[in-house]
């Protein structure tokens, strides 16, 4: 099996390249732990694309870069993911995220191949009083929650769509990293505590996905790891368990925020995994857990990049 990864330069590319070559992802888990069906998969000729490679914008790079590649399996992870970046330049955002799928999406049908397209919560509005399950209908408030809607659109119907939120690991910027950067200067930390969230980890995230590629399941799935927490108790656990003091994060409103943030965020932003567990698919590790697994690899000495 061969499987082409877009945005192979990212934080999920890069720990979704080493699952599927059977490596085990910076702060993953070893073996098949993670989802309990990666030790009897196929071997995997894995192709990775990262942005200096393959812009998908450009519909002639990327035909020609699948023609070459002749792939099974297309996981496609690239997108422009700064969120309030985007509310000021919805073109590129919609041409990365919207039309740069379509275009991924026309190679891979040309070949055959399934294609695994990773989305978001900011699909949906956040005004839910439960979490969201895959049949809830999207809302976007956002234009990055717009545009990544518009890449689900994009999909035939055999396509894997895999919506997740609040994304960290080891490479790449992400919260638990400017949490700990933070803690490293002087004063109190405020983060909001009225956006709840799932906070979900590349190095487990990438294994339930590489199961969904290589068993080619069709459909939507939300793959979070389990549990929940504002901004504001992940930044104090993420100060536990790196040794600081988490009585110096402050809770504050998200009207609070100084400057406010162009994009709007959704409230709530938990998926339920239904789609998985009604599956019989393993679901990820409390995000706890995950989190004890990272921050350790972040403070180690050359881990980051």
């Amino acid at each position: 099996m061969r499987v082409l990864v877009t945005g192979a330069g990212g934080q999920l590319g890069r720990d979704l390249t080493d699952a599927l070559s059977g490596e085990v992802p910076v702060g993953g888990l070893a073996g098949a732990a993670a989802t309990g069906r990666l030790g009897s998969r196929p071997p995997v000729d894995v192709v990775a694309a990262d942005h200096s490679r393959l812009d998908v914008a450009d519909r002639t790079a990327v035909l020609a870069a699948v023609d070459e590649v002749r792939p099974d399996v297309v996981v496609h992870t690239a997108a422009w993911t700064a969120v309030d970046a985007c509310e000021s330049d919805p073109d590129r955002a919609y041409a990365v995220n919207a039309v740069g799928t379509r275009h991924v999406a026309e190679a891979a049908r040309r070949h055959g191949a399934h294609l695994v397209y990773l989305s978001t919560d900011y699909v949906f509005d956040g005004t839910s009083d439960r979490p969201y399950v895959e049949w809830d209908i999207p809302r976007p408030l956002s234009v990055y929650g717009r545009s990544k809607l518009g890449g689900e659109q994009e999909l035939d119907g055999g396509a894997t769509i895999v919506r997740t939120s609040w994304v960290c690991g080891a490479h790449g910027a992400n919260m638990v990293g400017t949490v700990l950067r933070l803690a490293a200067g002087p004063g109190p930390l405020r983060f909001v505590d009225d956006q709840r969230g799932s906070p979900t980890f590349t190095a487990d995230l990438a294994g339930t996905v590489t199961v969904l590629a290589t068993e080619k399941l069709p459909g939507v799935f939300h793959v979070t790891n389990q549990g929940v927490a504002s901004w504001y108790e992940f930044a104090g656990a993420v100060l536990t368990v790196a040794g600081h003091d988490p009585t110096r994060v402050e809770a504050i409103t998200t009207a609070e925020l100084d400057p406010p943030r162009p994009a709007p965020r959704p409230a709530n932003s938990v998926l339920d995994n239904a789609a998985l567990r009604l599956s019989g698919m393993a679901l990820l590790p409390d995000w706890h857990e995950a989190l004890d697994r990272l921050v350790p690899a972040l403070v180690a000495p050359g881990v980051r990049g």
